[in-house]
């Protein structure tokens, strides 16, 4: 466990909304010492400090951490036991190795031994790039890479000021490229112990599994599938799943006589005879239609991507394989959830696409293709997804290219 006597030098790169809440996390641990690097808002953040609005953490205004650089070159002054990756994994922009290039520089290599480096970032397989980098730079060494899978309600209204609910819970494991390795090592455990136990202490929900890749791998279900047809059909799951009665300001809480003769046409009856259709007949929708048809889709393109979890993570002695019932629990709170009332949440994908910005699709939806044709197992829905995906961040791509040949 971490020494309340010792405090543990960090390096927490990326202060988005989820690096920002973690860096506040680490500080108020009273076990790290966190320096900062913040890229495209080093200004605001450096000349205001960043401010919160947390139903959790209540709201801080103008906090900063002990250090603050606008780049690592700035930060590569001393030893470090941890490096807290939490920019987004878009690997046709940078890949995580060339983002971290100063920390595996030679310079820095010969007189620093490397950290840990823990990964915050969704998606699967992030962490490869950056083992074999860390395998070429020290042959003799096991890299030290701690892989997450992150939930967290959070958000930048502002390049300083982070919105933030009410939870935030991580799942730490060591990254082995093997998706069933050996039993960790003591080192590896205590490793984990004592970086679960700065987060712990700093107020977060933090838990360490022995395998962390079936767990990334439930996770990216939602992101996937579901935050994936939010960025492609340009609307927030709100219009997936809260029925009309339901919207906001809307008198009373019950289904209109016209409403409800909609969904018992003769037209909804035949479209929802399908297996998937019965299977999602329970959850919200937004109207007859898109519980025939589009939920529907929703279901069957899970279950692609949990028929490739199946064949990759099966039960292995203690670390049981997927939750079977993860397809309808996925579904079943998600819609539970957005048909509230009361819900404003937004996909990241989503805000990306809706910015015009480049979008986690690679490690998000690309890797989960690519794990399935190695498998062997057909995704043609998985696939479709992707494919409509390219086109959009093709076009993103071109656009921040284009913005930074006109700088």
């Amino acid at each position: 466990m971490a020494s309340q006597n010792k405090l543990r030098d960090v390096l927490l790169i990326g202060y988005g909304a989820v690096g920002a809440v973690y860096s506040l996390i680490l500080k108020r641990s009273g076990l790290a010492r966190v320096t900062v690097v913040a890229r495209s808002n080093y200004e605001a953040a450096n000349a205001h400090g960043m401010n919160f609005q947390s139903r959790k953490y209540g709201n801080v205004q103008g906090w900063r951490p002990d250090r603050l650089f606008p780049n690592i070159e700035k930060a590569l002054d001393r030893t470090y036991a941890y490096v807290v990756v939490a920019t987004k994994a878009i690997p046709e922009i940078e890949r995580t190795p060339a983002l971290l290039k100063p920390l595996l520089s030679a310079s820095y290599a010969e007189t620093h031994p490397q950290p840990t480096y823990v990964l915050f970032q969704n998606g699967l397989n992030v962490e490869a790039d950056l083992y074999e980098a860390l395998r070429r730079l020290r042959p003799d060494e096991e890299p030290r890479i701690i892989s997450t899978a992150i939930w967290i309600g959070t958000g930048l209204l502002e390049k300083n000021l982070v919105e933030h609910g009410e939870f935030d819970r991580v799942s730490l494991g060591i990254y082995r490229p093997s998706p069933n390795p050996a039993p960790l090592t003591r080192a590896q455990s205590e490793l984990l112990a004592d970086f679960a136990s700065i987060l712990s202490a700093g107020g977060s929900d933090a838990t360490v599994v022995p395998e962390i890749q079936r767990v990334k791998f439930a996770k990216n279900f939602w992101n996937g599938v579901l935050g994936a047809s939010a960025a492609l059909s340009r609307c927030t799951l709100r219009a997936f799943f809260r029925p009309p009665h339901l919207e906001p300001g809307r008198e009373g809480t019950q289904p209109t006589p016209e409403e409800v003769a909609a969904e018992q046409s003769q037209e909804v009856i035949e479209a929802t005879q399908t297996p998937s259709a019965r299977a999602t007949a329970a959850i919200p929708r937004a109207s007859p239609a898109i519980g025939a048809y589009t939920i529907p889709f929703l279901y069957d393109t899970l279950t692609e991507v949990y028929d490739l979890g199946k064949e990759l993570f099966p039960p292995q002695g203690e670390v049981p394989g997927l939750d079977p019932d993860v397809v309808q629990k996925t579904l079943a709170n998600t819609a539970r959830l957005h048909a509230r009332p009361d819900s404003v949440h937004v996909p990241s994908m989503l805000v990306d696409a809706e910015a015009g910005r480049p979008m986690e699709i690679e490690h998000v939806v690309g890797e989960v293709v690519r794990m399935g044709r190695r498998a062997g197992v057909s995704m043609p829905r998985m696939e479709t997804l992707y494919a409509l995906l390219l086109v959009m961040q093709n076009q993103f791509l071109r656009k921040q290219q284009e913005s930074k040949a006109q700088l």
